[in-house]
């Protein structure tokens, strides 16, 4: 395989956790197969002109607990020198983020293969993306208007999952029952007195079973883990203390990832997670996808590596 230079675009090297990152082994994976790699700070993207630039660090990693990385002296670059540049830093997807994307778009312009697709990354709101598939989703309401959220609730036996449209690694997800003594001050706070707007959906009893992450690459599944909440908290999010299971993708997995990764790979979202509870699907993860190294161990594949080198291929075929 040929040598490409691959940046990554990312959040601090310090905060990584070594057996979970998905970046993490990203890098790994490419370190190991001889690539050059480089890391990159959000903030020290900028352009001059039409050119794409940023301060761009060599870096070394391993998989040794506080000693995982070097970093080599940054120096100013056109990113499109680089082969391929992953964008994974973390969510939220803010006002600094759009611009990150907006300056990877001309890297992109100048031959620099960028995963996700600047383009894609704005279109596909992690939150929102579902709503494109209707048959796969449970019930979801979309709004700020409290009576609306109430007629809703009242529609589903006054139950239902709350979350803000612009959230992610779980917080702030609330199933919210309208019984509560809690409902006035929960759906004050989760819509801002009606600035906000909030994701509700169908509450879906398979919850306390956990929920599969399937990550896709170029829109085909690779592979999924199980995340099942704990006792004492609804959510099945790694971070939050949901354990990780094996799983095996049923018939309706394949069908859902048949029909999201059409769409995913039109719009450049080349790796993906999507979330499936029970039967339906609840959110398309694209800024920075989590659950390679969790399902390369339970699996006994590398899915990192085979991540980089469809990304080595794409970039240098």
């Amino acid at each position: 395989m040929a040598t490409a230079e691959i940046g990554f675009v990312m959040d601090p090297l310090d905060g990584i956790i070594l057996n979970e990152d998905t970046t993490f082994a990203f890098m790994l994976a490419a370190h190991q197969r001889g690539h050059d790699i480089f890391f990159i700070r959000p903030e020290d993207l900028y352009a001059r002109g039409n050119e794409a630039r940023a301060r761009i660090h060599p870096v070394t990693v391993r998989r040794k607990q506080g000693d995982h990385y070097d970093l080599g002296e940054g120096r100013r670059r056109p990113l499109h020198e680089l082969d391929a540049v992953l964008m994974r830093k973390d969510p939220p997807f803010n006002v600094d983020y759009l611009h990150a994307s907006h300056l990877l778009e001309l890297a992109s312009e100048q031959g620099c293969f960028v995963l996700n697709d600047p383009t894609g990354l704005r279109v596909a709101n992690e939150k929102l993306y579902a709503l494109h598939f209707p048959e796969l989703i449970p019930d979801t309401l979309v709004t700020r208007e409290r009576e609306v959220i109430e007629s809703f609730m009242e529609e589903h036996g006054g139950r239902c999952v709350i979350k803000p449209v612009d959230g992610h690694g779980g917080a702030a997800v609330f199933v919210l029952d309208s019984g509560d003594r809690n409902f006035n001050s929960l759906l004050e706070q989760m819509t801002r007195e009606g600035e906000r707007r909030v994701v509700c959906q169908t509450y879906v009893p398979e919850a306390r079973r956990g929920d599969k992450r399937i990550l896709l690459l170029d829109g085909e599944p690779m592979g999924a883990i199980l995340r099942v909440p704990p006792e004492d908290d609804h959510r099945g999010n790694i971070h939050v203390g949901g354990s990780v299971e094996k799983t095996e993708l049923t018939e309706r997995d394949r069908r859902i990832c048949e029909e999201v990764g059409q769409r995913l790979r039109r719009d450049g979202i080349w790796f993906a997670g999507i979330d499936v509870l029970g039967d339906v699907l609840t959110e398309v993860n694209v800024t920075s996808p989590t659950g390679i190294q969790e399902m390369s161990r339970l699996d006994g594949v590398d899915g990192s590596g085979q991540v980089i080198e469809w990304v080595v291929d794409r970039a240098l075929g």
